[in-house]
């Protein structure tokens, strides 16, 4: 063969091997990011048969899942600094086989404290996997056109976790074991290990060293305002110890505000919110997430507890948020480049603050299509059109050595407003409901008067989401500047 036709053979067959490389690359992340995000679900139709067989307490078992919450919520900002400075595959990879290894410990577990245990450790692998994740992404994919296209997968990746994890839950606790629940993980887990360092590229770690000071206060902020807000759900606002631990947490923000203006190389540059566009961006989507854990966790207990559906029933009932997302967020993929986000962004608000008004009429008599189906439907409109637009928007302009720390302030965002969000949604929820119970409506009888005060506090509840919901539109109409997307430099 000659060596001209050997050279254009290789050359035609480059793309092919790029687009196929690019493929696993974009698959490894989302794998990676769909497996983090529904252990924040999978675990709730499970917690019945753990309770019995690890003999929790009726209070204790709820550790099985703010153990995740508050390790993820605590250590994200964290994990998006090691990355910048370790070196983001290198981090990605130690957040994913630490997920993996306390997923099989916590499948194996033989008492409670062992579970809780494992779930921490998978929150923290979590916090350093994640936001490396979305920095890989950005640097795998440096063509704004390929990108914004990537980015919007990724957004769609986000919407099936929730869904995805209520589907398998429901599946495995009921065909298998609940312990299945966190087996599933391994294989994954391990698949992802071995693809990562053939396939995925990294930018070289930044020289530097942590800002020790700010990674520790902020770990605790963080950590304690997530506690403040998970205890308060249920102990209320006037709990000693919920205003001991909330006002710890806003002396400890404030102290990490001072530090981090400080230092030289901070945990979290302060600097990435001169931008206006993404300032606004980190509101938005703290907003938006404040609005989105309420919707699965209401919708789940109106689904079982008033329309009696089974757990594997429900997750099914909500793929109609995910088909919604995945339609908004392909065509979002198109549109950025062209429209730039600003529309966008006005039109996922405007779906969603619908959706959240719509909520608000649920009644005891609604079911599945005349009460939940539209709201369902046009959340996920929402989330596929908001999210990607969000990802670019936040992302655009950050540079390299800075991509792990915006990541980890967006995730950190995410779930700080789903906790805070759904805390707001509950304590509403839980004064209507005990309204209600003290005074029946008519036609209500003692066997479905707790359809009627679960329908009506969840009505109540999404006042609170029409506030959020709302609060993103004026957001989006007012605050974000019109701007094509850009490359990060």
């Amino acid at each position: 063969m000659s060596t001209s036709k050997a050279t254009a053979e290789a050359a035609a067959a480059a793309p092919a091997k790029q687009a196929k490389s690019s493929a696993v690359v974009l698959g490894v992340i989302l794998i990676c990011q769909l497996m983090i995000g529904l252990d924040a679900t999978i675990m709730n139709v499970a917690i019945p048969k753990v309770q019995e067989h690890l003999h929790f307490s009726p209070t204790g078992v709820s550790w099985v899942l703010n153990a995740y919450a508050l390790a993820f919520g605590g250590l994200v900002l964290l994990g998006g600094r090691c990355g910048d400075i370790l070196g983001r595959r290198r981090v990605f990879m130690t957040g994913v086989v630490l997920f993996t290894v306390a997923s099989l410990l916590g499948g194996l577990a033989t008492a409670d404290w062992h579970l809780v245990a494992a779930r921490a450790v998978q929150g923290f692998g979590a916090a350093l996997a994640a936001p490396s994740a979305l920095a890989l992404l950005m640097i795998n994919f440096p063509d704004v056109a390929q990108r914004t296209r990537a980015l919007a997968l990724y957004s769609i990746t986000m919407a099936l976790g929730t869904t995805v994890g209520l589907i398998l839950g429901g599946v495995l606790v009921s065909w298998t074991s609940w312990r299945w629940v966190l087996f599933v993980n391994v294989p994954v887990g391990v698949v992802i290990a071995l693809l990562t360092p053939k396939y995925v590229r990294s930018a070289p770690p930044r020289p530097g060293r942590f800002d020790v000071g700010g990674a520790a206060v902020s770990t605790l902020g963080v950590g304690l305002l997530i506690y403040g807000f998970i205890h308060a759900s249920t102990e209320g606002w006037t709990d000693a110890r919920t205003i001991g631990v909330l006002v710890a947490a806003v002396v400890l923000l404030a102290i990490f505000l001072a530090v981090e203006s400080r230092v030289e190389q901070p945990v979290t540059p302060l600097h990435l919110f001169r931008s206006r566009n993404r300032a606004a961006g980190y509101i938005h989507i703290f907003l938006l997430m404040a609005t989105m854990y309420g919707l699965y966790f209401f919708g789940t207990q109106f689904m079982e507890r008033v329309l009696d559906f089974s757990p594997f029933r429900t997750g099914m009932a909500f793929l109609v948020t995910t088909l919604a997302a995945t339609i908004a967020a392909r065509g979002v993929g198109r549109l950025l480049p062209s429209l730039g986000a600003k529309p966008i962004l006005i039109a996922g608000a405007a779906s969603t603050l619908v959706g959240s008004a719509w909520m608000t009429q649920l009644s005891a008599t609604s079911g599945y299509l005349s009460g939940l189906i539209g709201p369902l439907f046009l959340f996920g409109l929402g989330m596929g059109l908001s999210m990607p637009a969000l990802n670019v928007t936040i992302l655009a302009g950050v540079s390299p050595q800075e991509s792990g720390a915006a990541a980890g302030l967006l995730q950190a965002m995410q779930f700080v407003g789903g906790t805070i969000g759904l805390s707001v949604l509950v304590t509403v929820f839980g004064g209507t409901a005990k309204h209600v119970a003290a005074n029946p409506p008519s036609g209500s009888t003692a066997r479905n008067l707790g359809d009627y005060v679960l329908a009506d506090g969840i009505a109540s509840a999404y006042v609170a989401g029409v506030v959020f919901t709302a609060c993103t539109l004026i957001v989006a109409a007012l605050v974000v500047k019109a701007a094509k997307p850009i490359a990060s430099s």
